[in-house]
């Protein structure tokens, strides 16, 4: 796992190969696996592999370029009549899906959505999501085309022990 979080980088660009259905339901099952206050699982996930819809969300997101060759983006949605921490609780369903996308030969790239209104609402309007929903952010996924170096971010400067 040290492995994974230490050299997964988000990736965008990506081979034309296929992720199986059987992958997307690891990567799903994964991120239910996240802890959530008072387990409260408030996430929803929109797995889109049509072309169509992926043009529609990557011209709803100006800085979504990278589903032109992903072949899966999943939408991390949000409900937030389940849990006021529902945007921790998706983030940390986010990560574990990105991780295990990793572990599996995937790689992944997270775009924000929330809070931004700009965002969320063109996303909301291709999926037609539900009132009491929000898009969260937005994950390509597919077969890495290119690699990227690990880079140092370990800052000791970032860090009290005990109090400030």
């Amino acid at each position: 796992m040290i492995e994974a979080i230490y050299n997964r980088r988000s990736i965008r660009r990506y081979k034309s190969d296929p992720v199986s259905d059987e992958q997307i339901k690891q990567l799903l099952e994964a991120a239910m696996m996240a802890p959530s206050a008072r387990n409260s699982q408030p996430w929803h996930f929109v797995v889109c592999t049509d072309r169509e819809v992926l043009d529609k969300l990557r011209a709803a997101h100006p800085y979504s370029a990278m589903l032109e060759q992903a072949p899966v983006c999943i939408v991390v949605c949000g409900e937030p009549a389940k849990s006021e921490y529902y945007q921790q609780d998706c983030g940390a369903a986010t990560q574990n899906l990105m991780l295990a996308a990793y572990d599996m030969g995937l790689g992944t790239c997270w775009m924000g959505v929330a809070p931004k209104p700009e965002r969320m609402e063109p996303v909301r309007e291709v999926l037609g999501l539900p009132e009491g929903i929000v898009p969260f952010n937005m994950i390509a996924v597919g077969y890495p085309d290119e690699e990227r170096p690990r880079p140092e971010r370990f800052d000791p400067g970032k860090v009290r022990y005990n109090k400030w």
